[in-house]
């Protein structure tokens, strides 16, 4: 039973009983009865009177109820004159502002986070309680692709606050963190992706630069005099005179040999690090494209490997150093040719519209364990491979700012792409 209804019948039966009694004393004494009776329509219109002013807070009490519920916070009380009344409202009535203030501000906060997560050069994945995806912002999705649920996989394994370095697409590398945060009570965990290739391009570049250097250095201040010597022992045709020293003449002569296949091996690693700055240039890709497979193309006959072209008819001009451009597409022709091995194919094919140059061979293809190596310095999967190609490739096209990926995209076809544009 409500306490309204509880009141009213409380009213009802005291001021019956007092009718009812009033009605006994009518016998008795009539002025006595009349006074009575006046006191009890006086008390009645006393109980009316408190009856409102007691329910009117429960009244304004239980539409500010109703208005917080329906999350309604502009909803306020105007005073009423009433002391306890007034002090109610006023408390209300402020409550009301703070909540609206709160609700204003977290929904700006809430805003300004939605913008920050939208627009910011970082990925960011959050996920759900079942920890999968909920929200993914463009530059995670430009990260990721079209299977973001692989990357996730690999980082199952990592704790909150823990971090870890991937690469994807055989080139760009990402430092991954995981972390969470509390929502409802709960812990979500969310993962930020940053790119950290150029970072980790130019430490490497650092360090085997000063590694490179320093080898020259003392590969030629050995090799020179010790070549000089040799030299002058051969000219010298009183130390050959006497006896048979043949084997001897001929062991100084390997050794020279030896000594310049060496200062040649050294200037392999020095073209790496003494790469001259880019000079762009309009040139014409068509043309560069048939340059290098008609120099390439005697090494591709030792190895019965065709060329095959998709090359538009007029000329495709792009700004690029011509003599560098060569060079790269050299070494990726090169290593396409010993991917196939024997009879096989390799196909040049140039996307005019989407501005990219895409060089196929149908080969054994690469692993996704090798794919992350590729274009690390010294790294090579050849018996005697230097590991420079590829990483002459990838300072050249970056000097460039050209994109560029290296991926078996199904079983026989592994393409080299390069985005121009």
């Amino acid at each position: 039973m409500k306490l309204k209804t509880k009141y009213i019948l409380f009213i009802i039966i005291l001021h019956a009983v007092f009718l009812g009694l009033s009605y006994i004393i009518l016998e008795h004494n009539k002025i006595i009865f009349i006074v009575s009776e006046v006191l009890v329509i006086v008390s009645i219109l006393i109980s009316i009177s408190l009856y409102k002013q007691l329910i009117r807070p429960l009244v304004y009490l239980k539409e500010g109820i109703n208005a917080i519920k329906d999350r309604d916070f502009n909803v306020k009380f105007l005073q009423t004159g009433k002391n306890e009344m007034d002090e109610l409202i006023d408390v209300y009535n402020q409550m009301m502002d703070a909540l609206r203030e709160e609700r204003t501000r977290q929904e700006e906060q809430h805003f300004f986070l939605e913008k920050l997560i939208y627009t910011s050069p970082t990925g960011i994945v959050i996920l759900d309680y079942d920890h999968q995806i909920k929200q993914i912002n463009p530059k995670a999705s430009e990260i990721l692709g079209t299977d973001p649920e692989s990357l996730l996989a690999q980082l199952e394994p990592l704790k909150p606050g823990e971090s870890k370095t991937v690469r994807l697409g055989g080139i760009n590398t990402y430092k991954v963190q995981k972390s969470h945060f509390i929502d409802r009570g709960f812990a979500r965990m969310f993962v930020m992706i940053e790119e950290v290739t150029a970072e980790i391009f130019e430490a490497e570049k650092n360090a085997y630069g000063k590694v490179i250097r320093m080898m020259a250095h003392e590969v030629n201040n050995t090799v020179g005099p010790v070549n000089s010597i040799i030299n002058m022992a051969l000219d010298t045709p009183d130390l050959w005179s006497s006896g048979d020293k043949s084997s001897l003449k001929n062991a100084m002569q390997v050794a020279v040999a030896r000594n310049q296949n060496l200062n040649l091996f050294m200037r392999n690693f020095a073209d790496l690090v003494k790469l001259m700055p880019v000079n762009k240039l309009r040139v014409d890709l068509v043309k560069v494209v048939h340059s290098v497979s008609d120099f390439m193309h005697s090494k591709a006959q030792q190895h019965n490997v065709k060329f095959d072209f998709d090359l538009p008819e007029t000329a495709f001009y792009v700004l690029a150093d011509v003599q560098q451009l060569e060079q790269a597409l050299i070494n990726i022709v090169k290593n396409a040719i010993e991917a196939v091995e024997e009879r096989g194919n390799i196909m040049f094919t140039l996307d005019t519209k989407l501005k990219k140059l895409t060089i196929s061979d149908n080969g054994k293809g690469i692993s996704e364990e090798l794919s992350e190596k590729l274009f690390s310095p010294f790294f090579s999967t050849k018996k005697d491979g230097q590991g420079i190609g590829l990483t002459l490739v990838r300072e050249i096209l970056l000097n460039h700012g050209f994109e560029f990926f290296l991926k078996t995209v199904r079983p026989g076809q592994t393409d080299f792409i390069i985005l121009l544009g």
